[in-house]
């Protein structure tokens, strides 16, 4: 258990600097030959010859030693190691990012290296290989689904409408993502969470939109550090998504609901009040693993939780790792400038979510809102929950749904909740999806 939790761990500092800035690029050949000298670094566990090929920040943030740790440990967790596939490059704004197919006796990984101008690598990820192409619905499934575009020119995301069939006008949902660059259906290893959701909705009577998250299929959009806000990350995009939603004839216009989940649902009270100056009004709000407080005081909370989690200990690494993770938070909040930030995300960007409100914005945004928590969700605990629950308890308009079962995912498991379940596949749980559409139905 250690090693994974160390493997994971490692991920998830390591996923946002894949998130690239303005500059030249490398060509696909030199990138895919940084890529592969890396690889062949960690095999060897050659530390220098790693460390060497680390950008500064990189090298700050993930240590060669720590990504050492991580490469060591995926026998111990996937078998043994049975070769590589083809690498596949993207170009974003600033760099090129390689994915390296990883096949081991028991799972297939990938590996994400976004390489630098400079030939240095800048972001490292390895993580389970995503699950096949979703087959469409069949044609009994009650629904259809079709492509759509949120916003409008070269800014725009793809999205899918789930439509229900009939002639409608239907009530209708934008789902709304958590953290991370994620793909329409909040892919997170073998699950899709979002894919879930929209087609439990969509056979019960509700329209449902989902689209790709901006920092996925536009990175470019971030040219500058400054240029990535909460709100460019996840409020904007929301806006538009509504707008579109509106504009479509099947869709009853006075029942359009946003349906957060984690991050997104800490933003929604904020999304639905800045939609409804915009001419999309919100008729209410559906909150999953919603946080309720700072983002940043949770990351701290999150790390401390996971140095714990295997062993109910905490090492001299582990916190000294905190106490840097605290001094990061201290210097942001400080303002001015800083030199260096949790998970290599600029300041503007950390002090952008502190300034989120997540439950005074939903309390001025007025709505009925349905709230729903896993009590085995180990990244939106119970502090929030019950801050949730503190403020509006007493309000007629508010219902609360826990799921003792359930994870951050909506996804159902056994015992204490772990990083782990996420690589494991299975489905948003059906009575959540559920209670979500009687909600909405009575709405």
């Amino acid at each position: 258990m250690d090693k994974l939790k160390n493997w994971l761990v490692a991920v998830a500092l390591a996923a946002t600097l894949l998130l690239p800035f303005a500059g030249r690029t490398q060509d696909a050949d030199s990138a895919k030959a940084a890529a592969a000298a890396l690889l062949e670094a960690l095999d060897d566990g050659d530390h220098a010859a790693v460390e060497a090929m680390l950008t500064a920040e990189m090298a700050a943030a993930v240590p060669a030693d720590r990504l050492q740790a991580v490469w060591d440990s995926l026998p111990a967790q996937a078998g043994e190691a049975q070769g590589r596939g083809e690498m596949r490059t993207t170009q974003a704004n600033g760099a090129m990012l390689v994915d390296v197919p990883l096949h081991y006796a028991g799972a297939e990984l990938v590996a994400k290296v976004a390489v630098a101008a400079d030939g240095k690598v800048a972001g490292f990820l390895v993580q389970p290989a995503p699950p096949p192409a979703a087959e469409a619905p069949p044609a009994d499934a009650g629904f259809g689904e079709r492509e759509l575009s949120v916003g409008e020119g070269e800014r725009a995301l793809p999205a899918k409408l789930a439509l229900p069939d009939g002639a409608g006008p239907f009530p209708a949902v934008v789902l709304v993502h958590g953290s991370g660059p994620h793909d329409r259906d909040e892919t997170i290893g073998p699950n899709r969470p979002f894919l879930d959701i929209a087609r439990g909705l969509a056979a019960q009577g509700i329209a449902v939109l989902r689209y790709e998250k901006r920092t996925r299929a536009r990175p470019q959009d971030y040219a500058t550090p400054d240029s990535l806000t909460i709100d460019s990350e996840t409020t904007d995009d929301a806006v538009l998504a509504l707008q579109a939603l509106h504009a479509l004839p099947e869709v009853d216009d006075a029942r359009v609901f946003v349906f957060g989940h984690s991050q997104g649902g800490m933003l929604a009270g904020r999304i639905a009040t800045r939609a409804d100056d915009a001419g999309a009004p919100v008729a209410g709000l559906v909150l999953l693993a919603a946080p309720s407080r700072k983002l940043m005081d949770i990351v701290i909370e999150q790390n401390r939780r996971l140095a714990v989690l295997d062993d109910a200990r905490t090492s001299d690494d582990e916190r000294a790792a905190i106490d840097a993770l605290r001094a990061q938070v201290r210097a942001i909040r400080a303002g001015g400038e800083v030199e260096s930030t949790p998970m290599n995300l600029p300041a503007g960007y950390w002090r952008s979510t502190d300034a989120v409100e997540p439950v005074a914005e939903a309390e001025a945004a007025g709505l009925p809102m349905l709230v729903l928590q896993g009590a085995r969700d180990i990244q939106v605990v119970d502090a929030d929950w019950q801050l949730w629950k503190a403020a509006f308890h007493d309000d007629p308009k508010v219902t609360f749904k826990l799921y003792p079962a359930l994870n951050h995912l909506g996804i159902a498991g056994e015992g204490d909740g772990g990083l782990e379940e996420y690589a494991v596949p299975g489905h948003v749980d059906a009575g959540l999806v559920a209670d979500a559409a009687a909600w909405i139905g009575a709405h």
